[in-house]
């Protein structure tokens, strides 16, 4: 473990020790390590310098969509090496809710994520990426490969 000292204003200190508070922190080692990690991981993202990751992609699609949800599902069956699992809300009579925890190569998760959420229909899509070291991605996982347009 490396120790380091750093120096904050008190503005700053005030509103960094309510940001510790306010997320259950412990202490403010805790709090720097996670910031710490989150900027350089979506460092390595931006870079594209993260080759591996595994990802969250929600949406909200209206299921009375001309053939949409067929579409969607066709798309995961296609993409099956990236898809690890699926959870469908319903949400009221027209709009289902579905988040689709992805794996695999960064830019196929994108890629994928990019074509689920250009689907007629679909509306507030959002992906959230974590990148993994290629050591702890799943070996199936770890192949590069081409997918048939969907």
């Amino acid at each position: 473990m490396e120790r380091f000292t750093i120096s904050l204003d008190e503005r700053l200190a005030r509103e960094f020790d309510e940001f510790i508070r306010v997320r259950g922190y412990q202490n403010r080692s805790e709090a720097i390590r996670d910031l710490l990690r989150r900027h350089l991981e979506e460092q390595r993202l931006r870079s594209g310098d993260a080759p591996f990751c595994t990802a969250s992609l929600s949406y909200i699609y209206n299921h009375h969509e001309r053939e949409l949800a067929e579409r969607l599902t066709h798309k995961q069956h296609a993409h099956h090496d990236l898809c690890v699992s699926t959870m469908h809300v319903h949400l009221d009579h027209e709009h289902c809710l579905e988040t689709v925890v992805l794996r695999g190569p960064t830019a196929a998760v994108r890629q994928f994520a990019e074509s689920v959420m250009a689907e007629r229909g679909v509306r507030h899509g959002s992906l959230n990426l974590v990148p993994v070291d290629l050591e702890t991605a799943d070996a199936a996982h770890q192949h590069l490969h081409t997918h048939p347009k969907t």
